[in-house]
């Protein structure tokens, strides 16, 4: 029987560098891994990893297993299942940490069924019980409602971590570690799918996923015209971007790109103010893992008062552009 030991990140890669996600789940593997007393591993697969690696290392990780391939240029879950099934069962690890992303999502639960493991999805936190050494998974239950935390005795453990959840720790570059070139041979009659095109999103300013601050309406907004002025000035002058609920998304008011919430995306920045929103809980199961949330609605019973940690009660069409107004000053002088 394997000995499972050491935590293992498998990381992402936007356009040859590590993506943001990835340095947070090694903040996050580190933590977990210094507690443990074992190693950090992180696998990187792509057609050319280059420099990535070592960034891995200078964020944390002991290893990095590197595959390079053709074959991986692009991601096809066929071809990259491949590569995450060998490396887990060749070094055996504890415990399997994913982002809660496109990938991850797709990867993680493939992985758990070929393992015949469990899997907890979109967590929050994560810890170590000190007498079994399990992993200690917190996650939103109940449409983001409550928490709940789970323990799973089969290895290895496999998560996905909600994006923004965790902190990277600081680069430093004077950090050593193991770079481990790995072959795979992948078997490309498995691979299923062939990708025809590419259409890349053209983003204009801040992407929702990595702003520091985001500024969101709801249907109270009453029509598309407020999210391009109002709700955009605000967004501006704080150097965020411009989210919405999923009537605004439905009705066509706003991109379904920007739609946040239980069936869109997830996100956790600094500061979120969430205009004429009611507070569905649908909606705080995007939001909930937000640093501050700031309310504005004119309803003084509204739901979303009780996640907000400041509220005005007031319409938006008065509040808003006075509250721009007033950031602008402050930041002038």
């Amino acid at each position: 029987m394997a000995e499972y030991k050491g935590i293992v990140v498998y990381g992402e890669l936007t356009d040859g560098k590590l993506a943001s996600i990835t340095t947070e789940l090694l903040g996050c593997g580190r933590n977990l891994a210094d507690q443990l007393k074992e190693d950090l591993s992180c696998l990187l697969a792509s057609d050319a990893v280059g420099e990535a690696s070592k960034e891995a290392i200078a964020f944390g990780a002991d290893k990095v297993y590197v595959v390079e391939d053709p074959a991986l240029k692009d991601y096809q879950s066929d071809s990259y299942i491949q590569v995450a099934e060998k490396l887990a069962r060749d070094i055996s690890p504890r415990a399997i940490l994913m982002g809660q992303t496109s990938m991850g999502r797709d990867i993680a639960a493939r992985l758990a069924f070929r393992l015949g493991v469990g899997l907890s999805t979109d967590c929050l936190d994560l810890g170590i019980d000190p007498e079994s050494k399990l992993l200690l998974q917190t996650r939103s239950v109940y449409g983001g409602n409550a928490q709940a935390t789970f323990s799973c005795e089969v290895m290895p453990q496999i998560v996905t971590i909600r994006p923004k959840a965790m902190t990277p720790i600081e680069r430093d570059e004077s950090r050593k570690g193991e770079i481990i070139a790995t072959k795979v041979e992948i078997d490309m009659s498995k691979v299923r799918t062939k990708i025809i095109e590419k259409v890349r999103e053209e983003v204009a300013g801040v992407k929702l996923e990595d702003a520091s601050v985001i500024v969101s309406g709801g249907r109270g907004l009453g029509g598309p015209e407020p999210f391009n002025t109002t709700l955009k000035e605000l967004a501006d002058v704080l150097h965020g971007a411009v989210g919405a609920t999923r009537p605004p998304a439905d009705n066509g008011w706003v991109p379904e790109a920007v739609h946040i919430g239980l069936t869109g995306k997830i996100v956790a920045p600094e500061v979120y103010i969430a205009i004429a929103i009611s507070g569905a809980s649908q909606h705080i199961a995007g939001c909930s893992g937000s640093k501050n949330i700031i309310a504005i609605n004119k309803d003084s019973e509204a739901n979303i008062f009780r996640e907000a940690k400041f509220g005005v009660v007031g319409r938006y069409e008065e509040v808003v552009p006075a509250f721009t107004r007033k950031l602008r000053e402050l930041l002038a002088g």
